[in-house]
């Protein structure tokens, strides 16, 4: 029988296999009164459901919200959740501070880590630059996936095109058609021209296909030219936020709500606490705050 935390380890694991997006929540430090301890961990989904334990209902509602945040911006965060009017932890680089009413007492810290897939990168071609971008791509932390089949394309963050030449213009449609945002084409200036516009692409199109690929280094090897394409989807992806097209059925981030008692922010799901009254949904963090705005309300 496996323990909660080689459980959890094994849920990381599947859901990395998946590529599927979450966020690893760890508890790192906590003050008592608090049912959570150190080493305590969750995993957050994008839909906002909670497997594994970080604390009571209060708190692991404020880590809820925290952490879909952070699957949007993206950045590892360090999240203190403090009942109200206790004394706060001390300063710390790169947290943020969270107050939650509902808290019995204890504080925590939380550490939220985001896990995403790596970037993939198809590589369509069996030439030196095709074998050199998959040898250089994998240390830079890219899934590099070399294939010659354009139904392998879907997903892909980018397609590189080095085939010198062979169904350069059926790659292009179908990195196109499975919404790639950015595809390269390995080609001369005069050549990669020439094919782009055979291809009697729109405007929005024209900006996804980027010939000839790569930054200018003065590249003439393989090698150099692989390094110089990878040197511009590295910049593609954080300078311009360069992601991935959606696949599958990961759902939208659910919406949210403010508790009418507490003030807290509530991720609203199937099993949140609600009233409905005069037409207007009310949303709460806990049961608790419930019973007491429907005593307020005169309602059951």
């Amino acid at each position: 029988m496996m323990t909660t935390v080689q459980q959890l380890s094994a849920r990381a694991n599947e859901l990395v296999a998946q590529r599927r997006r979450f966020v690893q929540a760890t508890v790192v430090r906590a003050q008592c009164p608090t049912s959570a301890r150190p080493g305590d961990a969750a995993i957050v989904l994008p839909d906002g459901a909670i497997e594994g334990f970080v604390g009571g209902q209060c708190a692991e509602e404020s880590v809820r919200t925290a952490a879909l945040e952070v699957l949007q911006h993206g950045d590892s965060t360090l999240l203190r959740i403090l009942p109200d009017g206790s004394e706060e932890f001390p300063d710390t680089p790169g947290a943020i501070t969270t107050i939650n009413p509902c808290l019995s007492g204890g504080a925590i810290e939380v550490f939220l880590e985001p896990k995403f897939p790596p970037a993939r990168i198809a590589v369509i071609g069996n030439t030196p630059i095709a074998e050199a971008l998959v040898q250089f791509g994998s240390p830079l932390g890219f899934s590099m996936d070399r294939t010659t089949e354009s139904g392998a394309i879907a997903g892909s963050t980018a397609v590189i095109i080095a085939s010198h030449g062979r169904d350069e213009a059926e790659f292009i449609h179908s990195a196109l058609d499975a919404g790639v945002n950015f595809i390269g084409l390995v080609a001369s200036r005069t050549r990669g021209t020439s094919v782009v516009e055979s291809l009697e692409l729109n405007s929005e199109e024209r900006q996804v296909v980027r010939s000839p690929v790569g930054l200018d280094i003065g590249a003439r090897t393989a090698e150099e030219i692989a390094l110089s394409i990878l040197a511009e989807v590295v910049r593609a992806v954080r300078v311009e936020g360069l992601l991935a097209p959606k696949v599958g059925d990961e759902p939208l981030p659910p919406e949210t709500a403010i508790d009418p008692v507490c003030g807290m922010t509530v991720t609203i799901g199937v099993d949140t606490a609600h009233i409905a009254h005069d037409g207007v949904d009310h949303w709460f963090c806990n049961p608790g705050c419930r019973a007491r705005y429907a005593e307020e309300l005169g309602v059951s």
